[in-house]
């Protein structure tokens, strides 16, 4: 199973609702063809940014190894190295750069494949807004009261010591 963080498109006006058709799952994990061909990925998903700080990164680095005078072959491995983080951070990138549009991140949902995910996603849409299709973020839940019997941090009003830290001032 994969998982899928859902980001919302800025939205045109103040009442307007958004669009579902423009929503965008971006699948956690290793991106193979971001790693197998990364600029025409970059360019695919339109991460100018990312594909301008690759190709800065790329350059300085085959040109330190030049200038110190290492092989062909520990270029290429750098080249393939680099090449190998980007398909590991690939959706960290496209959320990088999502959030630079403005887009919202609206959820996280699991699913077999991207289909399943938005089916998944928008049946759960559906049900909290009753149908209507308008969309208003969830409310942040607040933290809990702390329960009775449960751990404080405040000074405890007992002189013994549970743990490996003595109390300020008392004698060791």
């Amino acid at each position: 199973m994969a998982i899928y963080t859902v980001h919302e498109p800025p939205r045109k006006g103040e009442g307007s609702a958004p669009d579902p058709e423009r929503f965008v799952f971006v699948r956690d994990g290793f991106a193979f063809w971001a790693f197998l061909l990364t600029p025409f990925w970059m360019l695919r998903h339109r991460l100018w940014l990312v594909l301008l700080g690759y190709v800065v990164v790329m350059v300085a680095l085959q040109a330190g190894l030049a200038a110190i005078g290492t092989s062909e072959t520990v270029m290429s491995a750098v080249g393939l190295l680099l090449s190998l983080l980007v398909g590991f951070e690939a959706a960290t990138l496209r959320r990088f750069t999502l959030g630079r549009r403005r887009w919202k991140t609206v959820g996280i949902v699991v699913g077999d494949d991207a289909e399943s995910a938005e089916r998944r996603f928008f049946d759960a849409w559906m049900d909290e807004h009753g149908g209507d299709g308008t969309w208003s973020p969830a409310p942040q839940p607040s933290s809990p009261p702390p329960l009775e019997g449960t751990l404080s941090r405040g000074p405890s009003a007992s002189p013994d010591v549970i743990g490996l830290f003595p109390q300020p001032g008392a004698s060791r």
